[in-house]
């Protein structure tokens, strides 16, 4: 008798050239493990060794075969929220190309700086929140505008983690703090430490990365 040992949970299984045709019952973890250790998918007999035991084989059918009980059907992944939106980190340049004016595009994805007193926000007072241009991610509300003197739109923080901080070193002897959109990476501005209470941070941001909707909007939404 040719025998070959394979580990399978907690039972060893030994394969052997025993004619007849096969039919078993054998230990659940024993079972489970048994379409990835068999040798053959015509094995035609075994031993199913256990702590203290040992079971007959008798059915083995081959790997991939319909098992002889039915078995519940494996649960679907839920679908995350994200799913069905554009993963806007993933976007092409020629996607963003298209979807923003050009002036946009050179703001939010070639980091472009738009002059001074010149950007569209840079004097507004108009009560609301400030969403990101290029996915709409809400970024600063009005009531953390304040006039910088500088002619760029400031605020003096953004809403939550929406913004993050990273270093620039576009000017060699001038190192400064870029802030981009979390959600799709474009570029907003800078943030210095020269803002007013509470936070003392002033993040001077291109209105051209900026879309804003007016509180009466939102508020004929609710």
């Amino acid at each position: 008798m040719e025998a070959r040992r394979f580990a399978a949970a907690s039972a060893t299984v030994v394969s052997c050239s025993r004619g007849g045709a096969p039919d078993f019952t054998f230990p659940p973890r024993a079972a489970a493990a048994l379409p990835s250790v068999l040798p053959h998918p015509r094995a035609r007999g075994a031993w199913i060794r256990g702590v203290g035991c040992s079971y007959r084989l008798c059915a083995v059918g081959a790997m991939g075969s319909t098992p002889s009980s039915p078995q519940s059907p494996s649960p679907q992944t839920p679908q995350s929220p994200s799913q069905g939106k554009d993963d806007y980190k993933s976007l092409s340049e020629e996607e963003w190309n298209r979807r923003l004016t050009k002036e946009q595009y050179y703001i939010t994805r070639q980091k472009g700086t738009e002059r001074a007193f010149t950007g569209e926000y840079w004097n507004t007072k108009t009560p609301g929140i400030y969403h990101c241009v290029c996915c709409d991610t809400p970024l600063f509300e009005s009531s953390t505008k304040f006039d910088s003197g500088t002619g760029w739109p400031s605020y003096y923080e953004p809403i939550g983690n929406n913004v993050k901080s990273k270093l620039d070193m576009s000017i060699i002897f001038m190192p400064r703090t870029e802030v981009v959109c979390d959600a799709c990476d474009a570029h907003l501005g800078h943030v210095f430490d020269d803002g007013p209470p509470p936070t003392g941070k002033r993040y001077c941001i291109n209105s051209a990365s900026l879309k804003l909707k007016p509180q009466q909007s939102l508020d004929s939404v609710k």
